[in-house]
C-alpha cells in the first residue's frame, strides 16, 4: 500500500523558562495507511482537531514533575488530546469510521494504541471541536474539579482565575447554573466584556489594571470567597487566600503564571488555610473520567438548549500548531485554543 505525507510537529529540545516556536518544528513525515500485521491493540487515527493546553508546557521540561502518564523527548512529536476518526483498527471495540477522543500525537495521522483512546464519539448533533473543549478534557477538568471538589451550593461566592480560557469559561457558567455568584479574572478588556456579556458572570476584571489584588478582591467579595478555582497561582493565590470564607474551597486545577518561571513565585498567606480552615486540593482531570456518562447528561441538554456558551479559537493547519500553543501563555486566545487539521 501507498504512503501518504504525515505532517508532524515535534519537539526540538527540552524547554527552560518561556517557550518558543523555535523549539519545536514541523517534520514531513509519511505513513501507511494500515494497522501491521497481527496488532491486535493498535488503531490507525486521521487526526481532525488537535487541542492546545496548558499542560503541555509542563511535559516539555526534562523530568516533568506531572504525572499524567505522557512523555515529551525531543525529536518525537508532540502528544495531546483530539478528535480523530479511524481509518483502520486491530481493535474489535474500533471500526473504521468511527469518531473517537483521547490521546494523539500532534500530526495527521496516528498510530496509537487502543489505551489511549477515551471515548468513542456517539452525539455528533454538537460540532466535532466541541470535543477538544466543552465535551473533552477542559469540560472533564471545570466540571470534575468544580462539582465534585468545590462542592458548591446555591449562593456561593465563587472567584474563577483566568476566566476566560478553555476551563475558566465553563467553571464559571457551572457556578451560575448553580446559582452561585461568580466574579472572574482576565487580561483585557475585550475578555472582561465577553465574560460579563457573553458567558454571564456577574462580575470581570482585568487584572492586569489592579495594582492590588486583595484590594480588588474585597471590592468584588465584600462577604468573602466561598470557592476560588485556581488556575493561575503567584500573587493570585496570595491575594486570594487573605479573602476566603471560613470553610472555602480551593480546586487547583493549574497555575498557568508559574509554568514559565525559572524561579517561582512564593506564596505567603498559606497559614490562612489553617486560620479559615480551607480545603485546597490539587487534581489531574484523568480522577475524574469515570464521570464522563454523568457528565455529558449534565452538559449536552444546557448546550442544546443554548444555556451554556462555550467560545472557541480555531487556527487552521498543522504548520500553525506551534504558534497556536504559545499564545496560550502570553494571553493571545480567547477560549479554547484549537488547531483543525480536517473536517471530516
Amino acid at each position: 500500500m501507498a504512503q501518504v505525507r504525515n505532517k508532524q510537529v515535534f519537539l526540538k529540545n527540552y524547554v527552560t523558562g518561556f517557550p518558543k516556536e523555535s523549539d519545536m518544528e514541523i517534520v514531513q513525515g509519511s505513513i501507511t495507511l494500515k494497522v501491521p500485521e497481527g496488532s491486535s491493540d493498535v488503531v490507525l487515527l486521521k487526526n481532525l482537531y488537535l487541542s492546545c493546553d496548558p499542560f503541555m508546557r509542563i511535559l516539555m521540561t526534562e523530568d516533568t514533575p506531572m504525572q499524567v502518564g505522557l512523555l515529551y523527548s525531543p525529536g518525537s512529536p508532540l502528544l495531546g488530546f483530539g478528535v480523530s476518526k479511524v481509518i483502520e483498527s486491530g481493535h474489535e471495540n474500533y471500526k473504521k469510521g468511527d469518531l473517537v477522543w483521547g490521546v494523539t500525537k500532534w500530526e495527521e495521522y496516528s498510530l496509537v494504541p487502543s489505551a489511549q483512546i477515551h471515548f468513542k464519539i456517539e452525539h455528533t448533533d454538537v460540532p466535532l471541536s466541541y470535543y477538544t473543549g466543552i465535551l473533552g478534557m477542559p469540560g472533564m477538568t471545570a466540571y470534575g474539579g468544580f462539582f465534585e471538589l468545590g462542592c458548591p451550593k446555591k449562593g456561593d461566592r465563587v472567584f474563577v482565575s483566568a476566566a476566560s480560557g478553555a476551563v475558566g469559561q465553563l467553571v464559571g457558567q457551572f457556578a451560575k447554573l448553580t446559582e452561585c455568584y461568580v466574579v472572574g479574572s482576565a487580561g483585557t478588556q475585550e475578555k472582561v466584556n465577553i465574560l460579563k456579556d457573553k458567558l454571564g458572570f456577574d462580575e470581570a476584571f482585568n487584572y492586569k489594571e489592579e495594582p492590588d489584588l486583595d484590594a480588588a478582591l474585597k471590592r468584588y467579595f465584600p462577604e468573602g470567597i466561598d470557592i476560588y478555582f485556581e488556575n493561575v497561582g503567584g500573587k493570585t493565590l496570595d491575594a486570594v487566600l487573605l479573602n476566603m470564607r471560613y470553610n472555602g474551597r480551593i480546586p487547583v486545577c493549574g497555575m498557568i503564571s508559574q509554568y514559565n518561571l525559572t524561579q517561582k513565585e512564593g506564596v505567603t498567606n498559606l497559614p490562612h488555610l489553617f486560620y479559615k480552615e480551607i480545603r485546597m486540593e490539587g487534581f489531574i482531570v484523568f480522577k475524574f473520567y469515570h464521570l464522563y456518562p454523568k457528565f455529558l447528561e449534565f452538559v449536552l441538554p444546557h448546550i442544546r438548549e443554548g444555556k451554556i456558551a462555550y467560545v472557541e479559537d480555531i487556527v487552521e493547519g498543522i504548520e500553525s500548531g506551534p504558534s497556536a500553543l504559545i499564545g496560550l501563555f502570553s494571553g493571545q486566545n480567547f477560549g479554547k485554543k484549537i488547531v483543525a487539521l480536517a473536517r471530516e
